[in-house]
C-alpha cells in the first residue's frame, strides 16, 4: 500500500470535518447577527428592543423622544455597527492572508507598513491642509497605506532575496520604522496633527458616516474577490515555493495578487478606523485552531471572527466606562496582548 493511500483520510472523516466547518461558520454568522442587534441597543443610552425597532423602521414622528431615538439608531449606532463588521472582516481576512503568504505565524497587516503609511498620510495632510473631517483625510490615509504596501513589496522584489518571505518581512519592518519616525516628526511640529493622530491612532469605529463607509466597503469588496480566488494556490504555497512551483503555481503572480488584496483590505479598514492592533493576528490563530491549515476554510472563519471580535470590543468599550467610551482599538489591544502572552507561554504558535 502506498504512503498516499495510507495518509488519505477516510470519506466519512472528510464528510464529518466538512459538516463541522459548515456548522461552525453558520454558528459564527448567527452570533454575529446577535452581536449586531446588541450593538444597536447598547450605549450611553440603553434602548429596548421595541425602541431599536422603532428607530430602524418607524416613520418620522413629531414626538421628540421618538425622534431622538431614530437619530441615535440611524445616525450613530447603525453606521458604527456596519463599519465594525466590514472592517473586522477585512482585517481578519488580511491577517490570515499575510500569515499565509509570508509563512510567518506572527505576521500581521502592519508587516506591510499599512498602518504606518496611513498614519503618516493623515498627519501630513492635516499639517499641510488643515483637514479636520474624516471624509477629507480618509482618502489620503488609504493612499498612504497603499503606497507603503507598494514600496514594501517593491523592495522585497529586488535583489538577491527577491520574493523571499523573510525579505518581505525585513522590508516591511524597515519601511514601518522609517514612516513611524516621520509621523512623529510631523505630529510634534504641528499641534493639530498631534491631536488628530492621538484620536485616530487609538482605532475607533465611532463617528464615521456612510459617506465614508460605502466607498471603503467597495475597496474591501475589491480586495476580497482576488483573495478568495487565490485560496487554492495559497494552500500550495504553504507547502513551500519549490513544491508549489512543481505543482504548477505561478509564485510571483500568486504572491503579487495576494499582496494587492491584503493592501486593499487592510488599507481600506485602517483608513476608516485607524490602526486596530492585534485583530488580524489574533483571529487568524483562532481560525487556524478551529479549521486547520486549509485556507479555503481558514480565511472565511478569520473574516467572521474578525467582525465578531471588533464588534464585541466596540460594545464592551461603550459599557466599561459609561457614560464615556473606550475606543474599540484599545479594547482589542487589551484583549490581544494577554491572548498572545498565553499562546507564547503554552507554545501554541502554529506555523502558517
Amino acid at each position: 500500500m502506498s504512503m498516499t493511500a495510507v495518509e488519505r483520510p477516510a470519506p466519512g472523516v472528510t464528510t464529518h470535518a466538512h459538516r463541522r466547518r459548515v456548522v461552525g461558520l453558520a454558528a459564527l454568522a448567527v452570533i454575529l447577527l446577535i452581536a449586531g442587534a446588541l450593538s444597536l441597543a447598547v450605549g450611553a443610552r440603553a434602548l429596548s428592543p421595541a425602541e431599536v425597532w422603532h428607530g430602524l423602521f418607524a416613520a418620522p414622528e413629531s414626538d421628540q423622544r421618538l425622534t431622538e431615538i431614530r437619530l441615535i439608531v440611524q445616525t450613530v449606532r447603525v453606521p458604527r455597527t456596519v463599519l465594525a463588521v466590514v472592517a473586522g472582516v477585512a482585517l481578519g481576512v488580511a491577517g490570515a492572508l499575510i500569515q499565509g503568504y509570508t509563512r510567518n505565524p506572527i505576521a500581521d497587516t502592519g508587516l506591510l507598513g499599512v498602518n504606518s503609511g496611513a498614519s503618516f498620510a493623515v498627519v501630513s495632510v492635516i499639517a499641510l491642509f488643515g483637514f479636520t473631517d474624516p471624509f477629507q483625510y480618509v482618502w489620503f490615509a488609504f493612499l498612504g497605506a497603499g503606497g507603503a504596501g507598494v514600496v514594501v513589496f517593491g523592495l522585497a522584489s529586488i535583489g538577491r532575496g527577491a520574493g523571499n518571505p523573510l525579505t518581505l518581512a525585513l522590508a516591511g519592518q524597515g519601511v514601518t520604522v522609517f514612516l513611524a519616525a516621520m509621523t512623529t516628526a510631523v505630529s510634534l511640529s504641528d499641534q493639530k496633527s498631534l491631536n488628530a493622530l492621538r484620536f485616530w491612532n487609538a482605532g475607533s469605529v465611532a463617528g464615521i458616516g456612510f459617506d465614508v463607509i460605502w466607498p471603503v466597503t467597495a475597496f474591501i469588496a475589491a480586495g476580497l474577490l482576488p483573495a478568495l480566488v487565490m485560496l487554492p494556490s495559497l494552500n500550495l504555497l504553504s507547502l513551500g515555493d519549490d513544491v508549489a512551483r512543481g505543482l504548477g503555481v505561478n509564485i510571483a503572480l500568486s504572491r503579487t495578487v495576494g499582496i494587492v488584496a491584503i493592501t486593499l483590505l487592510a488599507g481600506a479598514a485602517t483608513a476608516a478606523c485607524g490602526p486596530i492592533a492585534f485583530l488580524g493576528l489574533m483571529v487568524a490563530h483562532v481560525a487556524r485552531y478551529l479549521t486547520g491549515p486549509d485556507y479555503r476554510w481558514l480565511v472565511p472563519y478569520a473574516g467572521l471572527l474578525g467582525a465578531l471580535v471588533l464588534l464585541v470590543c466596540d460594545i464592551v468599550g461603550r459599557l466599561v466606562v459609561r457614560p464615556g467610551e473606550l475606543d474599540a482599538g484599545v479594547v482589542v489591544a487589551l484583549l490581544g496582548a494577554p491572548f498572545f502572552a498565553i499562546l507564547v507561554w503554552r507554545g501554541k504558535f502554529r506555523s502558517a
